[in-house]
């Protein structure tokens, strides 16, 4: 039972499995903080949503992708993800924040496209530091 555990096809099913499920948990928690309903917007064909919530998604993942590089246990790695997280989501408070003249909120579920996209590369550029901090 021990070659199954370190055989590379089980462990890589094994990361693949716990980082979709987080992004699910993880993208369930924004859709609680946002006012809008993120798959509903994205159904009626809000772009500024997709794009948002497509900025949320590579940016978990790539806090995720630091995170199995550098640790070689699925807890710890799970552990660095998860704090990861939590800074993406102060990161999207911070912008609510800094940005007093009109609410992120609002203007995504409107879908100024121009919020959205600042709204994705700033989800991805923050993921690239946490993941730089996590190496």
């Amino acid at each position: 039972m021990g070659y199954f555990w370190e055989n590379e096809y089980v462990y890589i099913a094994a990361y693949y499995s716990v980082v979709i499920l987080c992004i699910f948990v993880f993208l369930a928690v924004f859709e609680l903080v946002t006012k809008y309903k993120n798959w509903q917007e994205i159904k009626n064909g809000n772009l500024s949503v997709a794009m948002a919530t497509g900025g949320k998604i590579f940016g978990i993942s790539n806090v995720f992708r630091h995170s199995i590089l550098q640790h070689d246990s699925l807890l710890t790695m799970i552990g660095w993800g998860v704090y990861g997280f939590f800074l993406l989501l102060a990161g999207y408070f911070l912008f609510e924040f800094l940005t007093p003249g009109f609410k992120i909120d609002e203007e995504i579920e409107n879908d100024n496209r121009a919020v959205g996209l600042i709204s994705m590369i700033i989800s991805i550029g923050l993921s690239y530091v946490i993941g730089a901090g996590i190496s």
